[in-house]
């Protein structure tokens, strides 16, 4: 006996929203977010079959739609023609490591500044992202903001996990430099 249950009849109503900035985030294109959560929505109908009840309604869209993600950056990435992202490689010893992670303020230590604080990084980590090569910036936001794991984003990209983690080492350099001049 499953614990949930699936209506379609209420999807655009309960969760296109949600569903649109989970997905904006991911690929910064307006039009591409909406048609990825169109596609998630027509997908689910198609399998509604295989919904068995053990996730929520919300959650089994969700992973519906992160297949539909990878797809999407899949199909962006397969010409083989493209250059690969080559960037001047340095190594000063202190930008490696999780810097991102260890600049986020506890959340359970909340107030209005920090609030704001938050918001104002959070805009400056947006902004540096966007500076970033378009291949780099992608590859960055699936394994560190998104948490995607190493052998999906290298096949997504058709990279060596060596090559990857030389991309997301040069990225985090470039993203401490910006965050440097630009936010602290």
């Amino acid at each position: 006996m499953s614990i949930n249950t699936i209506n379609p009849d209420t999807w655009v109503d309960k969760y296109s929203d949600y569903l649109f900035n989970f997905t904006i985030v991911r690929v910064n294109d307006k039009e591409i977010a909406q048609d990825l959560v169109q596609e998630t929505f027509f997908a689910g109908l198609k399998s509604m079959k295989n919904f068995k009840g053990e996730a929520s309604e919300r959650t089994w869209l969700i992973s519906i739609l992160k297949r539909k993600i990878i797809d999407h950056y899949r199909k962006i990435n397969s010409n083989k023609g493209k250059a690969e992202v080559r960037i001047n490689y340095t190594s000063d010893g202190e930008t490696e490591g999780d810097w991102l992670e260890e600049r986020v303020a506890d959340p359970f230590d909340q107030n209005a500044e920090s609030e704001i604080e938050n918001k104002e990084l959070g805009v400056a980590i947006h902004n540096c992202i966007g500076k970033l090569p378009e291949k780099q910036a992608q590859i960055f936001k699936m394994k560190t903001i998104e948490g995607f794991d190493t052998e999906a984003i290298c096949n997504v990209f058709d990279i060596t996990a060596s090559n990857l983690w030389v991309i997301i080492h040069r990225a985090r350099t470039a993203m401490a430099e910006c965050l440097e001049k630009n936010w602290f």
